[in-house]
């Protein structure tokens, strides 16, 4: 039985490495032996003026998809904006709480608090690969939005629209590395593309910092006549809580396991 790509990924040692130096190398292998290097020293550092530009965008109350390290949950924390960061590495949660930001170590696929009710969902840094199935992550980010919500996703650098197996490793001749995981690799043109085919209105697009990104809004869906405060935004204290009630005793990092 193959490893679960949120398994595989929560398991990559040199991640989880790479995010308690705070710097690399690190890099996606694929099969084929090419590599993607990772960013982890801007990762790791406080959010730039490309990141706060982006925030700047953010809409209602924000769930961060992939967190890493906590770098655009805690600058929207520091802004007193409602906001969750998600990651399956606990070294990225540890992280994440540490900086003073709220996080859930918890799959993008599994059960979330505020589901239909967040204003903003992030996909940073290439989160748009998560799963290696770029439809079915819309679809999952279209039931977390509130009706007519926003997706903001960072898309690769070139025109790409790839599906592959991939490692972590910690360097170009590393032998060894996390377990193998599918992900995708989109630039803006495929993610458009992809969007409109699933139903999604292209709001926006920029590049900056020689990064790019894409904003989406998801289309207006029906409110349920019995359920008339499911479309109100997640507030703060309920977050809290409910991370609160997972939390382990001492300094181990938010989780659910």
């Amino acid at each position: 039985m193959s490893t679960p790509p949120a398994l595989a990924w929560a398991g990559a040692d040199p991640y989880a490495a790479a995010l308690r130096s705070g710097r690399g190398p690190l890099f996606l292998r694929r099969s084929d032996g090419w590599l993607l290097p990772l960013e982890v020293e801007r990762w790791c550092a406080r959010a730039d003026p490309v990141d706060r530009a982006v925030l700047d965008r953010c809409e209602g109350a924000v769930l961060d998809v992939g967190c890493g390290p906590g770098r655009l949950v805690a600058e929207l924390a520091v802004r007193g904006r409602t906001v969750l960061g998600i990651d399956v590495s606990g070294a990225a949660v540890e992280h994440t709480v540490r900086l003073g930001g709220q996080a859930l170590r918890r799959s993008v696929f599994d059960p979330l608090p505020g589901e239909g009710r967040w204003g903003t969902v992030l996909l940073m840094d290439g989160n748009i690969g998560i799963g290696g199935d770029p439809r079915a992550l819309l679809d999952r980010v279209a039931r977390l939005l509130c009706p007519g919500g926003l997706l903001i996703a960072e898309t690769a650098a070139v025109d790409v629209d790839e599906r592959s197996e991939v490692q972590v490793v910690a360097g170009a001749g590393a032998g060894t590395g996390g377990g193998a995981f599918p992900w995708a690799r989109l630039g803006t043109p495929a993610l458009l593309r992809r969007a409109g085919r699933a139903g999604w209105r292209t709001a926006g697009q920029w590049t900056a910092g020689g990064r790019r990104f894409v904003a989406l809004r998801s289309l207006p869906r029906p409110r349920p006549r019995s359920a008339s405060s499911s479309a109100e935004a997640p507030n703060s204290t309920a977050l809290i809580s409910s991370q609160r009630a997972r939390k382990p005793s001492g300094d181990r990092p938010v989780a659910d396991r």
